[in-house]
This record gives structure tokens, sequence and C-alpha cells, in this order.
């Protein structure tokens, strides 16, 4: 899930709540977000970004994720056009 406000600068959080599994799960998520991030935040417009993993984000690949998670910048209308 993923949180978008415009701003003049970008800002971005990573979370994981418990129910996401152990800490070793949780950091695993926090790590695929955030290189995700990283991979396609060029294209992105300045703000602040909250990611939120879900239960779900353990049994997602990684390129189903990336697709979820362009999915929803375009549906929050954070890309650069």
């Amino acid at each position: 899930m993923v949180f978008y406000k415009s701003g003049l600068k970008k800002n971005v959080g990573f979370t994981a709540s418990k129910k996401v599994g152990n800490s070793v799960k949780r950091n695993r998520a926090r790590r695929r977000l955030k290189a995700l991030f990283l991979e396609l935040s060029s294209g992105l417009k300045s703000g602040s970004y909250i990611f939120v993993a879900k239960e779900k984000i353990d049994k997602m690949d990684y390129e189903s994720l990336r697709k979820a998670l362009l999915w929803s910048y375009k549906r929050l209308d954070c890309l650069e056009k």
C-alpha cells in the first residue's frame, strides 16, 4: 500500500507491522519496497511517499510486486509524464 502527498521534495518512509511476520520477514518486506522505490524513483513526482507492507507481500514475487506498485503510482497520479 502506498500513500502519496505532493510536495517540494521527495520524502519516503517504509513500514511493516507484526502482521507481516517476524522481524526477518518484516525487514525483507521493507528491503524489497526500498529496492523498488529506488528502481522507479526517477519517474516519480516530488512529494511524500509512505509504503506500508501488507501480509501478502511475503508471497509475491518481485515482478508482480513491481507491477502492483506501478499500478498504485498510476492510480495516485504521482508518475511524471
